[in-house]
């Protein structure tokens, strides 16, 4: 059988400060000012700020003030579908694997936040019924730092980055400790809230920062999976912080 998992994108915006109350974009120091409306117009205005104003030379653009605010650019690079390969026998069972990557971009001075969801629980599914249990960590909610399928099947996955985050890195036999990112470790379930995987401190423009997406299915022998194909679909999204 064929295994395929299909990775769609989102982007989204998130603001400097918040809390559960509030949430700050920009912040001003003056005397004066507010917001004004009418009928037909709003208007912002601030007193007693210096050198605001827009200034720009070959490399930079500079936008000073409150009422300049910021612009924050984040891109995020098209994933590209994976076929999970080798296909897998459904009474000798054996193990398929497939990656993908993705660049985000972004000149917030904060940094950027990844995550990944998938669309169905469990994450895998067969076209007419049926689907792949999801990974299934011996700690709950650590990751694996080695995929075993438990002598039946599952599906997970493996990111891995200059930015990983802590919960994927790994001490060279186990995971959300130390600060290596081996390759194919610490594998968990896509699950349908946001997993965090990646998250950059400070503005990586222009270059932004690679995140490589491993997927892996296991399949015992004798674990009955019934042929066809299955396809999981996933969101990543990309937040400035």
């Amino acid at each position: 059988m064929t295994l395929l998992a299909l990775v769609s994108l989102q982007l989204g915006f998130a603001q400097v400060a918040s809390s559960t109350n509030y949430q700050l974009q920009s912040d001003s120091i003056n005397f004066g000012g507010g917001l004004s409306t009418s009928t037909n117009y709003t208007q912002e205005s601030t007193f007693g700020e210096i050198g605001t104003g827009r200034a720009s030379s070959t490399n930079y653009q500079l936008r000073a003030g409150y009422q300049q605010m910021q612009e924050v650019y984040i891109a995020l690079s098209a994933a590209a579908d994976v076929t999970m390969s080798p296909e897998i026998g459904g009474i000798t069972g054996g193990t398929s694997n497939g990656s993908t990557s993705v660049v985000v971009t972004t000149d917030s001075p904060s940094g950027y936040s990844l995550t990944i969801e998938a669309e169905g629980d469990p994450a895998m599914q067969r076209a007419g019924g049926g689907s792949i249990p999801n990974y299934t960590p011996v700690t709950v909610l650590i990751p694996d730092f080695v995929f075993s399928n438990g002598g039946s099947s599952q599906f997970g996955f493996s990111p891995t980055s200059l930015d990983t985050v802590d919960l994927f890195l790994d001490n060279g036999s186990s995971c959300g400790s130390g600060s290596a990112n081996a390759p194919l470790a610490c594998w968990d379930a896509i699950r349908t809230t946001p997993t965090e995987i990646s998250q950059g401190s400070g503005s990586n423009h222009p270059n932004g920062a690679t995140t490589t997406i491993n997927f892996r299915v296991g399949v015992a022998s004798g674990a009955g999976v019934t042929a066809g194909l299955y396809t999981a679909t996933t969101t990543l999204t990309a937040l400035p912080l």
